[in-house]
């Protein structure tokens, strides 16, 4: 066997650790010595349900996600609070913020994003593009935004804490940003009581996934909870006041340009994220949206350095990019792509290169013959709004209205059916024929079998009204087989299927949280617990899956 590879981990969160966990083998072999760097105290936890965490919605234990003990028994050091201040790509070293140096032969940078600071008067934010990184104080390299007293993101446990203390004292929250997570959050916390007011400046809330229609809908069930939403309020300042006995400046309210001053206690910014690149591009390597990486995941500046999650930007590596070419921080020349920020592409990025690292070692002990040669490309995400009451999904372009000129002549045409009324809404877009993208608002069973045709490129009924009849009245769930197919994807987020969760269920586990034990099912956004709960139900009583080998099943 050869000298151990050394490799070393920097970010120890969801897509950090499920690397962990993928390598793990290799560690216990002996073939790879490796070493975990996280910046915060915590062991690995669920970021995507920080917001429920932060509303009473589950409680701390059920974050964590990764098994530190099994890790380090294996043989990993696994670092917390501990941050990567410099990497060393040429002595391939790198210096940790106590002052310790750590030698490795590959770099899985899994830093992930941070929250963006919007621009605001009252708020400082920090530059941190390529031109100014190096000029960035060094607790801020990995560090999040300093914000004043009142104002707060929701990526970490901490900013969870800030808004559940704030929800269990009756405070006022003034959320900035109406996409998917400033939402779920607005929704969570008016749920439990809270006073809530969402400011965006578009037209309707989730501009990037909904058309005007289907977000205009969404608006109206969204004010149907209580929630106060403002439209078309471009925010422009924070006011404070001072505390007469600390003297400590808090916030007090929001100023927008169309003169509304939304007055709260607690100020929650969700303007989207951005990748946690600052290490990368002090290194030397090209960064745009994120890490540049091929789709080996490997940089395209040092082929020892690779990157996963939210801070990798994927993008097919062209012969004029080599890396004698790049300079430090170079984002030149526009580049197409970028992180999805879902939970699921990360994971399977992570999934890859821990099963790729394995079999560069066994290759090189002679063990096997190949290597897998590149991810495929990723899928387009798919995305949920989960809330009490509000269901929606939506995929795909779905910019094209009925009546729209189609000058692509790719045959794209458009099926809408809207009752506002009902704060009901769906809306198919597809290409000679074929689901290329979907609106559902209101529609839970009909998206469903939307996300089902999406998901195997399969065509749309020459009736398309005939989808409707899914959240009729006279629909039975347990009619509809195609659903329930053993190939059908059930958890996007860890692409697990009915077969296998019937195949957990046939061991006996039988609840939707043994199912995400033992498949991962449900353990990521968590949308899809309730269909877990239909495909262990039909199992239960005895419903033959379509397709199944009745062999096998008995």
């Amino acid at each position: 066997m050869t000298e151990p590879l050394r490799v070393l981990v920097v970010g120890y969160g969801p897509v950090g650790a499920r690397f962990v966990e993928g390598v793990l083998p290799a560690v216990r072999s002996g073939r790879m010595q490796l070493t975990v760097v996280g910046a915060e105290a915590h062991d690995a936890y669920n970021r995507v349900l920080v917001a429920e965490y932060a509303v009473g919605g589950v409680e701390r234990a059920s974050l964590t996600i990764a098994d530190r003990d099994e890790a380090e028994a294996a043989g990993a050091r696994v670092l917390t609070g501990v941050s990567v201040r410099r990497l060393d790509r040429e002595a391939r070293s790198a210096m940790l913020s106590t002052g310790e140096h750590v030698d490795y032969d590959r770099v899985v940078l899994a830093t992930g994003s941070r929250a963006n600071t919007p621009t605001l008067d009252g708020v400082p934010r920090p530059k941190r593009d390529p031109a100014h990184v190096s000029s960035l104080p060094v607790e801020l390299i990995d560090g999040d935004d300093v914000l004043p007293r009142g104002v707060t993101a929701l990526r970490d446990l901490a900013d969870a804490e800030r808004v559940r203390e704030a929800i269990r004292t009756g405070q006022r929250l003034v959320i900035l940003g109406a996409g998917v997570l400033g939402l779920e959050l607005a929704l969570a916390a008016v749920h439990a009581g809270a006073r809530v007011a969402v400011v965006h400046h578009g037209a309707h809330p989730m501009p990037r996934n909904l058309d005007r229609g289907g977000g205009g809908v969404l608006r109206q069930a969204l004010r149907r909870t209580g929630l106060a939403v403002f439209a078309y309020s471009r925010a422009e300042s924070v006011g404070f006041h001072t505390d007469d006995v600390s003297g400590e400046r808090s916030f007090d309210r929001l100023i927008t340009a169309d003169g509304n001053q939304i007055e709260g206690d607690l100020l929650v910014l969700s303007c989207g994220v951005s990748p946690r690149a600052e290490l990368a591009a002090l290194a030397g390597l090209r960064t745009a949206f994120g890490v540049i990486v091929d789709r080996r995941l490997r940089s395209w500046s040092d082929p020892d350095v690779f990157a996963i999650g939210d801070c990798a930007h994927v993008v097919d590596q062209e012969p004029a990019h080599d890396s004698a070419s790049s300079r430090p921080g170079d984002s030149t020349g526009p580049l197409p792509g970028g992180p999805s920020g879902l939970i699921g592409p990360g994971w399977r990025q992570a999934d890859w290169l821990a099963a790729r690292m394995q079999e560069e070692l066994l290759v090189a002990d002679g063990e096997a013959q190949a290597m897998r040669a590149e991810m495929d490309a990723e899928r387009e995400p798919l995305v949920m709004l989960k809330a009490e009451h509000i269901d929606v999904v939506a995929v795909g372009d779905v910019s094209l209205e009925p009546g729209d000129d189609d000058r692509t002549g790719r045959d794209r045409k458009v099926s809408l059916w809207s009752d506002p009324e009902h704060y009901r809404y769906v809306k198919m877009v597809s290409e000679n024929g074929v689901l290329t993208g979907f609106v559902c608002v209101g529609m839970p069973r009909t998206a469903a079998e939307l996300t089902l045709l999406f998901e195997r490129g399969g065509e749309l009924p020459a009736d398309r009204s005939l989808l409707l009849r899914f959240d009729g009245p006279d629909y039975v769930p347990g009619d509809d087989g195609d659903a329930f197919a053993p190939t059908a994807t059930v958890c996007w987020c860890n692409a697990v299927t009915v077969e296998r969760i019937e195949e957990s269920a046939a061991r006996g586990n039988d609840t939707v949280a043994c199912i995400g034990r033992d498949t991962r099912a449900g353990t990521g956004c968590g949308g899809c617990k309730s269909r877990i709960a239909d495909v262990l139900a039909r199992h239960a009583a005895g419903v033959a899956t379509p397709g199944a080998d009745p062999v096998a099943a008995a």
